[in-house]
């Protein structure tokens, strides 16, 4: 395209074309004498803007200026996986979120939130790993890794089971709140049951066997707190659940122990002769067998409500 003056000082259009597909002698060149009118000088400006505006416009519709999503989609996570690889996990994150959010149905998303959840956890955000394997698991029931997923959600809610305060200022682990402890029990459990042969099965095994005696601990915890408030049909019943949920647990005895004294104080004679003769065979060296004698613990001889059990309202004994 090209733009010039006449003999009559008119504008004149030169149009260049040719056909994409044609050899280069197929060129044409077109005469537009788009301004052969006499018109003022400020009138031919804008007509000669506006040719140059639609030359603008034909010029930038010939060029492709798209990128390639696929190649700019493994960008992202190549340089998402070298910050891994440097250790440097928040600008490993900054790039899978990049990711995420631009292909959200890429070659490379499903493995990028697998990574966050990683990345979420080792930089100790633990409710948004949480979360993110939760979603994870609900979209991706069926991905190849979704052991992992399972795996890391019961990992994230093992570590806050035991949060800061309860890990280093509490003496007693059976004071305290388990609820998160049995879910990553169950969440290890189900793992096992759906996934017997992945590669996070054995240690999801060996924290199963941890919580078991975390929770039975706290379960025996509980009967101990029943027996001296003289609550001994509670304290039978958390006793029971000790020996019959947990039997390969370390409490079982001093369960066993409860349910002995327990009955008595309840004058159920025969279940206490029969928590006695269970102790007696499997544990003939609890403290509470003195020649094969049944001991009280003392434990309801505690006063039932202290002062400061009071004040703070059970609280503190």
């Amino acid at each position: 395209m090209a733009l010039c003056f006449n003999s009559h000082s008119n504008f004149c259009l030169y149009i260049i074309t040719r056909d994409s597909i044609a050899p280069m002698s197929s060129y044409k060149i077109i005469f537009a004498d788009v301004f052969s009118s006499p018109t003022t000088y400020l009138t031919r400006l804008y007509k000669l803007l506006f040719v140059l505006t639609c030359f603008t416009f034909a010029a930038c519709s010939n060029t492709s200026t798209a990128p390639n999503k696929e190649l700019t989609e493994r960008q992202l996570y190549q340089q998402a996986r070298g910050a891994l690889d440097s250790n440097s996990l928040l600008l490993a994150a900054d790039k899978l979120r990049q990711l995420e959010t631009l292909y959200p149905f890429g070659q490379y998303a499903e493995q990028a939130r697998l990574e966050l959840i990683y990345i979420d956890y080792m930089t100790a955000n633990l409710q948004g790993a949480l979360i993110g394997a939760e979603r994870f698991i609900q979209l991706n029931p069926l991905h190849p890794q979704a052991d992992y997923a399972h795996y890391m959600r019961g990992v994230i809610t093992y570590e806050m089971g035991f949060g800061f305060i309860e890990s280093y200022l509490s003496d007693d682990v059976a004071k305290r709140d388990i609820a998160p402890l049995e879910d990553a029990f169950r969440y290890f459990k189900g793992l096992i049951q759906r996934f017997p042969d992945s590669v996070y099965a054995d240690d999801a095994h060996q924290r199963m066997l941890y919580l078991r005696d975390r929770i039975a601990g706290y379960e025996l915890g509980v009967a101990r707190y029943y027996m001296k408030r003289h609550a001994y049909i509670a304290a039978a019943n958390r006793a029971l659940e000790v020996v019959t949920q947990f039997p390969s647990s370390q409490y079982v005895a001093d369960g066993l122990a409860i349910m002995v004294e327990a009955y008595t104080k309840l004058d159920m004679t025969p279940e206490a002769d029969k928590a006695l003769k269970l102790l007696s065979y499997n544990y003939p060296q609890h403290p509470q067998l003195k020649d094969g004698v049944f001991q009280p613990s003392g434990l309801t001889e505690v006063d039932r409500r202290s002062l400061l059990s009071i004040i703070t309202f059970g609280a503190f004994d």
